[in-house]
């Protein structure tokens, strides 16, 4: 299982920095209106992906009868342009046509929420083969859970530091019960902040939480090393407990994704239970995965297998403490 390392060492680095294949965020929320006879105000915010100079070329097409009320402001952080502006409609825009210009030539993809004035609310992803989405007024159940499974699996997927941390893991423990009862602490941990930040019964700030993270790979980098020079640390002789404690953290970090998106107030358990759901799917894939590409490198005889963990510990830790420093850095600035 260990004879993977180059190759897919060198998949996760060259998506670590694709952050022109994220998806792109639009939320229009109601902000009400001043009679029955008076236009719906809606606040748009509009997310997109940035990648130095480079920028994406899409554009918002809101119902024909919402017209802007003032000049767009925009400025850029975190590697995404974000606009915002406000819009007021002829009535509710339940009915109307929202969609993307330019997205079915890219390979991203755009996540949708819409906030009525009744409280309810509607979440869609918007893909280059679907760019546009007829506004429903109140979202069906089912389509709630399969838009969040969505989600979560895609978190996970793309999210470079949490699956550089399984990978971690799945370097260090030997043996198949050790493995489980490892990712399955992992999961209990991670589950359970994911549940108690999103519902707010514990808050903690996203920016150093981020950083953490990145330390905790860090620290499995070091102990990929001892381990290989004969001192096996705390993960080698009790893994689940590393797995367990740092994975609260990583909760952490999938509620902070999840807050941008937000829940469908008519739905948050639904929702919550899906995205979780396919956080897991996506942890699952990415470890059969691993273990399947293990397996084909055993069979053709890939570089040595001291060789090849020398080497992953090394640029997961190398990648772990870059993410840090960056981290660390955007906290204090």
């Amino acid at each position: 299982m260990r004879r993977l390392l180059a190759l897919l060492l060198l998949l996760l680095c060259s998506n670590a920095s694709a952050h022109e294949v994220r998806p792109g965020y639009l939320e229009i929320k109601s902000a009400g209106s001043n009679g029955d006879s008076s236009p719906v105000i809606y606040d748009v915010l509009w997310k997109v992906p940035v990648k130095g100079p480079v920028k994406l070329v899409l554009s918002v097409m809101l119902p024909e009868d919402c017209k802007a009320r003032a000049p767009v402001s925009s400025q850029v952080i975190d590697a995404a342009r974000i606009e915002r502006w406000q819009v007021s409609c002829d009535g509710d825009i339940a009915g109307g046509i929202v969609s993307i210009d330019g997205l079915q030539n890219t390979i991203t993809d755009v996540l949708l929420r819409l906030q009525h004035a009744g409280g309810s609310s509607e979440t869609v992803r918007l893909t280059p083969t679907q760019a546009s989405y007829e506004v429903q007024g109140e979202q069906a159940m089912s389509e709630v859970a399969i838009t969040y499974l969505i989600l979560g699996v895609e978190h996970i997927l793309l999210g470079i530091d949490h699956l550089l941390f399984v990978f971690a893991l799945l370097l260090i423990v030997a043996g198949w019960r050790r493995l489980v009862a490892t990712i399955t602490a992992f999961t209990v941990a991670h589950s359970i902040t994911l549940v108690s930040a999103t519902l707010g019964w514990v808050q903690v700030p996203q920016q150093p939480v981020e950083a953490v993270i990145a330390l905790s790979i860090l620290f499995l980098a070091t102990e990929i090393v001892h381990g290989l020079r004969g001192r096996p640390a705390l993960t080698a002789r009790q893994p689940w407990i590393v797995a367990f404690v740092f994975g609260l953290l990583h909760g952490f970090g999938f509620a902070g994704a999840l807050a941008e998106v937000g829940l469908p107030q008519q739905a948050i358990p639904l929702a919550l239970l899906f995205f979780n759901v396919g956080v897991e799917l996506g942890q699952l894939v990415f470890v059969a995965a691993v273990l399947l590409l293990g397996q084909l490198l055993r069979s053709i005889g890939s570089m040595p297998l001291r060789q090849g963990q020398f080497v992953a510990s090394y640029v997961i830790g190398g990648l772990a403490a870059m993410w840090t420093i960056e981290r660390v850095a955007g906290y204090w600035t």
